[in-house]
């Protein structure tokens, strides 16, 4: 997977009395990786930290072997940061905007403007580069809040909720360039969203944060690999008998889109739901082999994945 870009181990954050981040370890690695959790989980505050907007209490943080506490513009001059809300500055043209972050990145004002008129034509925005943001619609903000933070070729992008406000289309569009820039440019990145099929589509690893913890993290193929026989089934009948007696025989199941996905205890197979079914006078009308998805690791990360 190659070196760490980012590696943080023990690190502790706090605001005041609260603490944020409570000894937190783990890295962000070449490729794209996916920042997962809950609000208040910490996500945020580990990016601020990285940026060397706030000092941790305790542990240590690494970016491209640098201190961001001690060397924080360093650190943001390689490193491309799309913040969750509105960042443009009111009055300016899209490639004004740009070619100013990319001044204030380090680059000389010729190759700031030649680059910003660059990387809006690749977000889609060049036909509007000379209108001004306020203009602009929510999705074509942020494209340009996309293309400020790759004006200056960092080595790593940050992306905090890149398609928050969307519509479906252009929701595949923004997923589409990312995906590209991931890997056609070949830019590291780190995706934070709450929209955990939008990091499945685009990122090889994951971290999951709760309560300031890190929950689960690796490779999301491994992470969804069938560790648990799973089934996913849609009855006929009142359930609650059923799944009692599941929970009881060792076995967890959730809500899902199209019915439950049910995981089976160690050595049973779906005999065990026919058998149940039948013993609970409910009758299975549909019963397909499932594999784990990146909701079910979040889901059992967080501990949420039984039900009662």
């Amino acid at each position: 997977m190659g070196t760490p870009l980012v590696e943080f181990r023990e690190l502790a954050v706090s605001y005041g009395p609260l603490q944020a981040l409570g000894g937190v370890s783990g890295a962000f690695l070449p490729g794209a990786t996916g920042l997962l959790g809950p609000n208040g989980a910490g996500k945020t505050t580990l990016l601020k930290t990285l940026l060397g907007f706030l000092r941790p209490d305790s542990g240590s943080l690494r970016a491209f072997g640098l201190d961001p506490g001690v060397v924080p513009l360093e650190v943001r001059r390689r490193i491309g940061y799309m913040p969750e809300v509105d960042c443009h500055i009111g009055g300016m043209t899209a490639s004004a905007f740009v070619a100013f972050a990319g001044e204030l990145s380090g680059m000389p004002r010729d190759e700031a403007i030649s680059r910003s008129h660059e990387v809006l034509y690749y977000v889609g925005l060049g036909e509007a580069r000379y209108r001004t943001v306020d203009q602009y619609s929510t999705g074509m903000k942020q494209r340009v809040k996309l293309a400020q933070a790759l004006v200056h070729d960092p080595d790593l992008l940050l992306l905090d909720e890149p398609t928050n406000g969307l519509d479906p289309a252009g929701r595949d569009e923004m997923l589409d360039l990312i995906g590209d820039i991931a890997t056609r440019r070949g830019i590291s990145l780190v995706l934070c969203s709450h929209l955990l099929r939008d990091v499945e589509r685009v990122c090889d690893t994951v971290l999951v944060f709760n309560q300031g913890k890190v929950a689960a993290s690796g490779p999301i193929a491994s992470l969804t690999s069938a560790r648990r026989v799973a089934f996913d089934v849609r009855l006929r009948g009142e359930a609650s008998a059923f799944l009692t007696d599941l929970k009881d025989a060792g076995c967890d199941w959730r809500e899902g889109e199209d019915g439950l996905r049910v995981f089976l205890g160690p050595d049973a197979g779906p005999e065990l739901l026919f058998r149940t079914a039948r013993e609970c006078g409910v009758q299975i009308r549909h019963l397909r082999p499932a594999a784990e998805s990146l909701e079910d690791v979040f889901l059992r990360a967080l501990g949420h994945e039984v039900q009662a």
